[in-house]
């Protein structure tokens, strides 16, 4: 008897679970149609510039419409075979082996060339109407754009002001001018218009003549130390041209050690050797005239005024003795004489 009870049971289990699979083996079914139903609806109606699908013969589609006569002022589309950009042996490049071409930084074209919806809405055209943000637009640049120059991109000033790469480079020409030193100030005197003013003042950095750039100073592309100087501090920026400077010295001036704009003006001056004021006032900012022969300039205090005139405030004032004013060596040069 307790072998057919057993018997019996087997069998009760062995027809549950026969019942059981292909029950969920339909659920499993029908749970795919209905997934691979709601595909076809989204991919009818894809968001603006988010195509996937890329075009079948690369560049070859665009330059069938972006030829001569599509080009614009300053613009040139088939300038870009100019540039590294377009370097068939590097594999970095986008018209390397494997790479995307055109649509590496433009992003998928094929509903662009086919015609499909709104054509500014199809691709990343980079321009400033573009429906795209500057975050989506900058995105192919920094996606392959990276390193040490461009790590404080996104704590730098020009990322804060929502500035695209864009604004400042030009990737369809031969010769881009912000990676030009004779046309990369023009390039930053767009925005920095105080700038381009200093800079045409009778002393100043030889930008306006391309013997330096707004980027020897200035990392454009971000920086942790402040006015996105490319040393910490504004010493060390003056010191990589002026090493004569730097010291240890064995009489110091303690201004020229704490920092170099407490005298100087960086961009540019009208007074000589880009000084903030004209001495002695510049001097007497810290030193007292008490007890020395150079009072303010007045005209009673020159030579031949009522004041009976001090030589000592004519040509290099102060310098005029104190002629080491950025630090001495000679054993009696405490006074900065010598």
């Amino acid at each position: 008897m307790k072998i057919i009870q057993r018997t019996v049971s087997a069998a009760v289990v062995l027809l549950a679970g026969l019942g059981w699979h292909p029950i969920a083996t339909a659920q499993g079914d029908a749970a795919k149609p209905a997934a691979a139903a709601s595909a076809p609806a989204a991919a009818e109606q894809p968001e603006a510039g988010q195509g996937t699908e890329y075009t079948e013969s690369g560049a070859d589609t665009c330059l069938a419409c972006h030829t001569a006569d599509s080009d614009e002022p300053g613009f040139q589309t088939a300038a870009i075979f100019k540039t590294r950009h377009a370097r068939r042996g590097d594999k970095r490049a986008p018209f390397g082996p494997g790479g995307l071409q055109c649509e590496a930084c433009h992003g998928p074209g094929a509903r662009h060339a086919n015609g499909e919806g709104e054509q500014n809405l199809t691709i990343n055209t980079f321009k400033p109407d573009s429906f795209l943000t500057v975050e989506q637009r900058n995105q192919p640049c920094l996606g392959c754009h990276q390193g040490s120059a461009r790590t404080g991109w996104h704590a730098g000033a020009h990322d804060r002001a929502n500035l695209a790469c864009t604004d400042c480079h030009q990737l369809h020409t031969d010769r881009d001018p912000a990676l030009t030193k004779r046309a990369e100030a023009d390039v930053c005197f767009r925005c920095h218009v105080q700038q381009r003013a200093d800079f045409q003042k009778a002393s100043s950095h030889p930008v306006r003549f391309g013997q330096m750039g707004c980027s020897d100073c200035h990392n454009e592309h971000g920086s942790t130390a402040h006015a996105l100087l490319r040393r910490p501090t504004v010493n060390q920026t003056c010191f990589t041209c002026h090493a004569d400077k730097r010291g240890p010295l064995l009489w110091e001036h303690p201004p020229v050690a704490e920092d170099c704009t407490l005298c100087h003006t960086p961009h540019g001056s009208v007074r000589p050797a880009l000084l903030n004021k004209t001495p002695p006032l510049l001097c007497q900012q810290c030193h007292s005239s008490a007890g020395h022969p150079s009072v303010p300039r007045t005209p009673d205090a020159l030579p031949g005024g009522a004041g009976g005139g001090s030589i000592f405030l004519v040509a290099g004032s102060c310098t005029n003795c104190h002629s080491q004013v950025h630090g001495s060596n000679h054993p009696a040069g405490a006074k900065l004489m010598r």
